[in-house]
């Protein structure tokens, strides 16, 4: 920790360039990185478990392993900082250890219980509520705090869901056509650096690479960098929906 503090007094270092020299091998500056970072472990890992977390919890263990899994896996080229990266990735490893060791159980919430003296029996309100129940809503919360990320990145390339209303393909087709193409942006190096750098569609480029006119991909501009911004990203539920209508 006080190295982490005489760093920041020496130079003021992004999260980001700390996490490059982590991923270079420096072991000292893991251990205080993820030191520092327990509160926010902590947040977010109670932000799906609906209630404290204590450093001795399975759940906080699990969403420790992902902050680090998220630290070596995290890479500037997808567009999102380290703690939108790892936000999603602790939320996908919790929501994954629930669904394992909760299957075929009911969860008991304890809503009121209140203290009597020894001759009185404590009173205790539960509210019995099914594995099933209790993931969706999880679920459920997991995929508004994604769609507010996924908000928030838009708003860096003057993009918004209302111009995603307004210009998205009307025929499913043109809808599929559109998502393909933004699969070949993202897999091709250059051109998803040059979306990412210049906050641009690569219009010319894409238009040597894909069987569509010019006037198609500039018709569809905003909704290929949604989407390509979708796949680049770590975003679970978003790309689900992708996946869904490329298999129709």
């Amino acid at each position: 920790m006080l190295g982490l503090l005489f760093l920041a007094k020496k130079k003021k270092r992004s999260l980001e360039d700390t996490v490059l020299k982590i991923q270079e091998g420096d072991l000292t500056l893991l251990n205080e990185t993820i030191e520092a970072y327990k509160p926010f472990i902590a947040k977010t890992v109670s932000s799906v478990c609906k209630r404290f977390i204590h450093e001795s919890d399975d759940e906080f263990s699990i969403g420790l392993i992902a902050f680090h899994e998220a630290i070596q896996k995290y890479s500037p080229d997808r567009g999102s900082s380290l703690i939108s990266f790892s936000e999603v990735m602790i939320k996908r490893r919790v929501i994954d250890y629930i669904r394992k060791h909760s299957k075929n159980q009911t969860i008991s919430f304890d809503i009121v219980k209140q203290n009597q003296d020894e001759d009185s029996p404590s009173l205790t309100i539960e509210n019995e509520i099914s594995v099933d129940d209790y993931q969706k809503k999880i679920e459920a919360d997991s995929r508004r705090q994604e769609i507010i990320q996924f908000q928030l990145l838009l708003k860096e390339f003057e993009l918004s869901f209302q111009d995603l209303v307004e210009q998205s393909p009307k025929h499913a087709d043109a809808r599929k056509n559109a998502m393909i193409i933004a699969n070949i942006l993202v897999e091709n190096q250059e051109l998803k650096n040059y979306l990412l750098e210049k906050k641009r569609l690569p219009v010319k480029q894409l238009e040597d690479l894909v069987d569509v006119s010019r006037k198609t991909i500039e018709r569809n501009r905003k909704y290929i960098m949604a989407i390509s911004l979708i796949l680049i990203n770590d975003y679970l539920y978003l790309k689900d929906y992708i996946k869904g209508v490329l298999k129709t």
